[in-house]
């Protein structure tokens, strides 16, 4: 009985210690604070070129460079915007820095500021 209640502490203390391994191994992006991640927070901005401005549709269209938090390579495409007041904000033709995420499934702009 001795040497299975020894075996028990044993294995629960070798999953403790690799948890804690790996916690402390990973990448600050990929790290969570109660249970909520930190990528996007952490994340650079991506450049861009606001194309469209659909206040009706609440989207922009978006000429833009690589997507790093959301493993995204540069294309042109149509994104949600988290704050409808950006799109009194940004006009075609106008250089930004912007980030996007996945909110609800669908891929939105959710910070974005004019380029410098």
């Amino acid at each position: 009985m001795q040497n299975i209640r020894l075996a028990l502490v044993a294995s629960a203390a070798a999953m403790l210690f690799s948890a804690m391994a790996a916690a402390q191994s990973a990448p600050p992006s990929q790290t969570t604070v109660q249970g909520t991640s930190t990528a996007a927070a952490t994340s650079e901005l991506s450049d861009g070129e606001i194309r469209k401005v659909d206040k009706d549709g609440k989207k922009l269209t978006i000429k833009h460079g690589p997507l790093k938090n959301l493993d995204m390579p540069g294309m042109t495409m149509v994104f949600s915007v988290k704050d409808d007041a950006v799109l009194d904000q940004v006009q075609s033709g106008e250089k930004v820095r912007f980030l996007a995420e996945k909110v609800d499934g669908k891929i939105t702009v959710t910070k974005i500021e004019a380029a410098r």
